[in-house]
């Protein structure tokens, strides 16, 4: 008992010594933990950071905290926390978002982007910071200033972000020295370009990867769009036995080797050679990287079928094959990688069927592929069954390809699937009830076919996730949504776009009750049902485009909504109400044309919608005048206000625009003169102001208006002779020039031959007189399109005997139209000379002398209008060459002979043609007097030509004149000797006494024979 009692008293003893100790340990402890986190940097380090910031640009005060003795408390500065050492310096700026601004970067926003970054000179002070391991410079912006050397002497550092920085010259081969470097980034991710104001306008390269030998310790190298111009870079990577990531995109390496004595990239994990323009096969040295997991060869120019040694990459991740140039058929060893998950195969020149490249993927026990791309190649056929093999893919890409038929039922396997894309093919068939089950879909783009068949509640039913749906068809109504009327869905969607396919003629519930959408677009749907007031008070208000064109929607709209982040409003073609909808301050694009909207436009315009750049509302009912405040909408690019009931003045403040390409008040009652401040749009493409009130002269100070394609001043009241500055190279660009139904007067100027780029011209209908220039044989007439920007108005031309009415196809149109002037003197041979030209109009005119014989070089012409002129001499048969002509009149002229056949002219059967000429014969006119003319030589190549001095309208005449001149002559003649006895008699004793002479002589002849 006592022996227990002394050892309890002995282990209790112990038990308090080690308490005490504990205590004491952690008073120890904790003391020493406060001394080494309250550890400052050291001075000398410090006065070096504050001689590096001296050297530095900072605009925007980045370094501001760079102030006081302890700093390691500065912005971006580590300490070591035991020594105080400066082991970190991560100075990185702000990343450029290329989301934000993909389409357009502002030149103000360049500018102040640049100015945010951190710039200047890097100072050798930093130096004193021997111990710095840690060293980040990137995203900044340093003018094009060499990489400094001095950063080679670093003998800690791991780590160097120099990327995005704007760096310049040769990488310095010092570089090689940092042998305990691990991590090294030189890339330059963004190459953004406005007004020749660029982010990074620096080269950065290198011609010799030498110095890489020496960075023996390096896992991670990035060189993205940098210039490398050495033949060796593969053999010097090579010798990086540590190397995990390699990024060498956009580089311009000049060759990839097929083989490698030895692949020394055991560790290899990331290879990307993309957008380069390699012209290779795939290399076999690929398959040695086992231990690769994403590999991107795209933006090259790799051919061939790849090696089927790539089965050896079991342990591949991810392999990006994205934008090659590849030939032939899918190999279907892809089948074999088992562990793959992403394979990319887009932008390729892939074709054939994939029948075979599906089911290659049942020899693995399950399926590891979670994302296929087969996008922007040429595969045909249909999609097979084996499609169902992948039930672990979460996203499949089958864009813009030439698959038709049906989606397999097999979808319906795919129950991982959240993303499929399949727009873009010649897809003819339906759509299975089984895609219904594809509950974990979220994106589903099926645009761009030819879809056929219904859509019920089947295959919408268990789509809860869907949040993305946009589907089109080629023809209108081959795609019926045949869903109840009542019925609710489960989803509620974000972006919905639904074009030509039928939906209406009701509004369904199911689109009624989307109440969450950003981005909606119900294109030619058929919907002619009127939609409430409450569904547009229903939308988001973060609701970005609405599209409800193309239908026969009615009702009135509400004014008073307010969508802060709409920025497209197209509503045209349809059947709406009331006063302009003007729902967004921040609204792009409103485009309202073809309705039945009222009223006047409202006179704070610039206030509404001071952002609109597309202002498209004609074809309605608006009224009263153009208010002056449209002049101050400094973003409008494209105003459209023809075809309404405006009256008054055209504004004359428009000297305040900048940004105005396209200008089209035509089709209403405006008056007055044309103001002058019309020629300060300097960027002025299209100008059309016909069919209105307006007078007075065109304004010369439209000459400065030097972008100027379109000018359609027709159906007004302009006068004045036409302006010489027109020619000048003013307007080196004009391509439309239309004049017509003014009091134009003067001749056409010498001048307006200088307009190359022309191809329709008309100036009917005026009181233009002289001769037509032969010079417009300059016109180069174009065929091939051009540049011209249209109106959804469209423009008006006389051609094929009728007015008809161009939009976009007018860029094709070559057109000359003087019909209904004063014209004199021949129509120019040269004319002959602008073979692509389509119409022809020289009609109610008083032109005189032939028609050109080579008429028949015009061989694209169309239409042929010549009547109610003087001219005269036959038809050229060239004429019968002109294949494609479907209008001709040659009325009302004085033309003769023989209308020509052959070929096209045999269609011409209506006599209208050719009536009011008459000395013209043949069909379809009566035939000619005994067909005589059957023994004329031919008029063309016969002999009648140009040389003939006129020979050839003299023997016509001649023998035309024949037959009368016989008759008269005989009757002459004959109707003498009836009436005088005393003729008869010695006329009937001359022929006997010439009877009896001519046998006396027949006699003698043959008494000497």
């Amino acid at each position: 008992m006592a022996n227990n009692t002394t050892f309890l008293s002995l282990l209790l003893v112990r038990l308090l010594f080690l308490v005490m100790l504990f205590l004491g340990s952690s008073s120890f402890l904790v003391n020493n933990m406060t001394k080494l986190t309250s550890a400052k940097c050291i001075e000398m380090e410090r006065k070096a950071l504050v001689n590096f910031k001296h050297g530095l640009k900072d605009h925007t005060g980045s370094l501001s905290s760079w102030k006081g003795e302890d700093c390691c408390q500065w912005r971006g500065v580590g300490c070591n926390n035991i020594t105080g050492h400066v082991v970190k310096l991560d100075l990185r700026g702000k990343a450029f978002d290329s989301n934000e601004y993909y389409y357009y970067v502002p030149k103000t926003f360049v500018l102040h982007y640049r100015r945010s970054r951190l710039g200047g000179k890097i100072s050798s002070s930093l130096l004193k910071l021997k111990y710095l391991n840690y060293l980040d410079l990137s995203s900044n912006d340093f003018g094009g200033i060499r990489i400094p050397k001095f950063l080679s002497m670093f003998e800690n550092l791991r780590y160097l972000n120099l990327s995005c920085s704007m760096f310049g010259g040769e990488i310095p081969s010092h570089l090689g020295n940092l042998s305990s470097l691990n991590y090294l980034d030189l890339g330059d991710d963004y190459l953004i370009w406005f007004n020749e104001v660029s982010l990074w306008p620096v080269d950065l390269h290198t011609s010799n990867l030498k110095w890489l030998s020496g960075l023996s310790s390096l896992k991670y190298l990035n060189m993205q769009n940098l210039e490398v111009n050495d033949t060796n870079w593969l053999q010097l990577v090579n010798m990086l036995p540590n190397l995990m990531e390699l990024h060498l995109p956009g580089c311009g390496l000049p060759s990839l080797p097929l083989s490698l004595p030895f692949v020394n990239l055991t560790l290899l994990s990331v290879l990307d050679i993309s957008g380069n323009g390699l012209i290779s096969s795939i290399p076999n040295w690929l398959s040695n990287l086992t231990s690769l997991t994403k590999l991107d060869l795209s933006v090259n120019h790799f051919s061939g079928v790849i090696s089927s040694e790539f089965v050896k990459l079991t342990s591949l991740e991810d392999l990006d094959l994205f934008s090659n140039r590849f030939e032939g058929q899918v190999p279907i060893f892809f089948g074999n990688l088992c562990m793959l998950k992403i394979l990319d195969l887009q932008r390729n020149n892939f074709n054939g069927e994939v029948v075979e490249f599906f089911g290659a993927f049942s020899g693995c026990p399950t399926s590891s592929l979670m994302s296929l791309s087969l996008a922007y190649n040429s595969f045909e056929g249909e999609l097979p069954d084996s499609i169902g093999i992948l039930n672990n893919l979460q996203r499949l890409d089958l864009w813009g390809n030439s698959f038709w038929g049906s989606i397999p039922k097999s979808i319906g396997n795919l129950s991982s699937l959240q993303e499929f894309y399949l727009s873009a093919n010649q897809m003819n068939g339906t759509i299975p009830e089984s895609f219904g089950q594809l509950s974990k879909l979220r994106f589903l783009y099926l645009r761009s076919n030819s879809w056929e068949g219904v859509v019920t509640e089947a295959q919408l039913m268990n789509l809860t996730r869907l949040e993305d749906f946009r589907i089109s068809t080629e023809k209108f109504g081959s795609l019926i949504f045949n869903v109840t009327y009542e019925w609710v869905p489960p989803f509620r969607l974000k972006i919905l776009e639904i074009e030509n396919c039928l939906v209406g003629p009701r509004f369904p519930v199911w689109l009624q009750v989307q109440n969450e959408l950003t981005h909606v677009s119900l294109t030619n749907v058929g919907i002619a049902d009127t939609i409430a007031e409450e569904w547009f008070s229903m939308l988001s208000s973060q609701v970005v485009h609405l599209d409800l064109s193309n239908n026969q929607i009615k009702g009135k709209l509400p004014i008073n909504l307010e969508y802060p982040e709409l920025y497209t409003i197209d509503l045209s073609n349809n059947c709406f109400e009331g006063l302009l909808p003007l729902w967004s301050t921040n609204a792009s694009n409103l485009i309202l044309y073809s309705n039945l909207f009222s009223g006047p436009i409202p006179s704070n315009m610039d206030k509404l919608m001071p952002k609109v750049r597309f202002l498209l509302l004609s074809k309605n009912r608006l009224n009263g005048t153009i208010p002056s405040s449209i002049c101050t909408m400094k973003n409008l690019e494209y105003l459209v206000l023809g075809t309404n009931q405006l009256f008054g003045e055209l504004p004359h403040c428009w000297n305040k625009f900048q940004m105005l390409k396209l200008l089209d008040v035509a089709n209403n009652s405006l008056s007055g003169n044309i103001p002058s401040s019309i020629g300060s749009l300097s960027s002025l493409g299209t100008l059309l102001l016909s069919s209105n009130n307006l007078n007075g002269q065109i304004p010369q100070s439209l000459q400065n208006c030097s972008n100027i394609c379109i000018i359609d001043l027709g159906g007004n009241r302009l006068n004045g002779k036409l302006p010489l500055w027109i020619g000048h190279n003013t307007t080196p660009f004009l391509e439309l020039l239309r004049l017509r139904s003014n009091s134009f007067r003067g001749s056409i100027p010498q001048q307006w031959c200088n307009l190359k780029s022309l191809h329709i011209l008309d100036l009917a209908h005026n009181n233009l007189s002289g001769v037509i220039p032969t010079c417009f044989a300059n016109f180069s007439l174009s065929s091939n399109g051009s540049s011209i920007t249209i109106s959804v108005d469209q423009i008006s031309l006389v051609a094929k005997g009728r007015e008809l009415r161009y939009g976009w196809t007018l860029q094709f149109v070559n057109s000359i139209d003087f019909s209904a002037n004063s014209l004199v003197g021949e129509i120019p041979e040269e004319i002959t000379n602008l073979v692509a030209l389509g119409t022809l109009n020289f009609s109610m005119n008083y032109l005189s002398g032939r028609i050109p014989e080579n008429i028949g070089n015009l061989r694209n012409l169309e239409t042929l209008d010549l009547s109610n002129n003087n001219l005269s001499g036959p038809i050229p048969q060239s004429l019968s060459s002109l294949f494609f002509l479907n209008h001709l009149n040659l009325s009302h002229n004085n033309l003769v002979g023989k209308i020509p056949t052959g070929n096209q002219l045999q269609t011409f059967d209506d006599p209208s043609i050719y009536e009011g000429n008459p000395l013209l014969c043949g069909l379809p006119l009566t035939k000619c007097l005994g067909d005589v003319t059957s023994n004329v030589p031919p008029l063309n190549g016969g002999g009648l030509n140009h040389s003939d001095n006129g020979n050839d309208l003299d023997m016509a005449w001649f023998y035309y004149s024949m037959g009368p001149g016989f008759v008269v002559g005989f009757w002459v003649v004959l109707g003498t000797l009836l009436i005088k006895k005393t003729w008869r008699h010695a006329l009937f004793q001359f022929v006997e006494n010439m009877t009896e002479r001519i046998t006396l002589m027949i006699a003698l002849r043959r008494a000497r024979l």
